[in-house]
């Protein structure tokens, strides 16, 4: 396994900024008006989880969903785009990853899906990466609310892999499959291997990346 030292005693690698934004209150934030509970979306998209897991995702979801009326963070708004989006890709990415890895999750914005992965996959060494600061300070409040140990690097991939080395990147909606290979080109030997959710224009990209 590929693996160098650790920060987890320091979690957080990133300068301050001049303007910070206004902290919401540590409580986890209401429902949207009219919405399910979250047992039940996942009891729709057959997913079964142990309660804490269950607990834990059910409450980065409400204080994801507050964040978001202060920043823009998610589409995914109510348990079931939650649950069919943000969920389900990230047991997808859960599917491939061994025992123990020490994975780095590419523009996390508020944490997904690398949060969600540490809820999921507490044996992983998750690290979060992302190069908006404001959308860094959230993950770090969510992460500090429900208890995780999960680094936040502030910065781009390329800057934290420059000097540390991880078994597996994982990539959500942060650019084209061709940009993707031109930027960590320079940084293979960093790291084993690259996981990349795509949608149905993934044949098109691949094409494209092969040229």
């Amino acid at each position: 396994m590929l693996t160098k030292s650790d920060p987890f005693d320091n979690p957080t690698d990133h300068p301050p900024e001049a303007s910070a934004q206004e902290t919401p209150k540590r409580t986890a934030g209401s429902l949207p008006a009219g919405e399910d509970s979250f047992p039940a979306a996942l009891a729709r998209h057959g997913i079964a989880l142990p309660d804490d897991q269950v607990a834990l995702l059910d409450r980065f979801a409400r204080l994801l969903w507050e964040w978001n009326q202060k920043i823009n963070l998610t589409r995914h708004t109510d348990y079931e785009k939650f649950v069919g989006r943000d969920v389900v890709d990230s047991l997808v990415f859960a599917e491939f990853l061994q025992q123990g890895e020490k994975v780095l999750d590419v523009g996390s914005g508020g944490g997904v899906p690398g949060t969600l992965l540490a809820i999921v996959r507490p044996d992983l060494r998750i690290w979060l990466c992302e190069p908006i600061g404001k959308k860094v300070r959230v993950a770090e409040e969510i992460i500090q609310n429900l208890g995780l140990k999960v680094p936040v690097f502030h910065g781009r991939a390329e800057q934290i892999l420059a000097k540390e080395q991880f078994n597996t990147l994982t990539i959500r909606a942060v650019a084209r499959l061709r940009q993707l290979l031109s930027w960590f080109k320079p940084y293979w030997p960093q790291f084993d291997r690259m996981l990349v959710l795509k949608g149905p224009g993934w044949v098109q990209e691949r094409g494209e990346a092969r040229h």
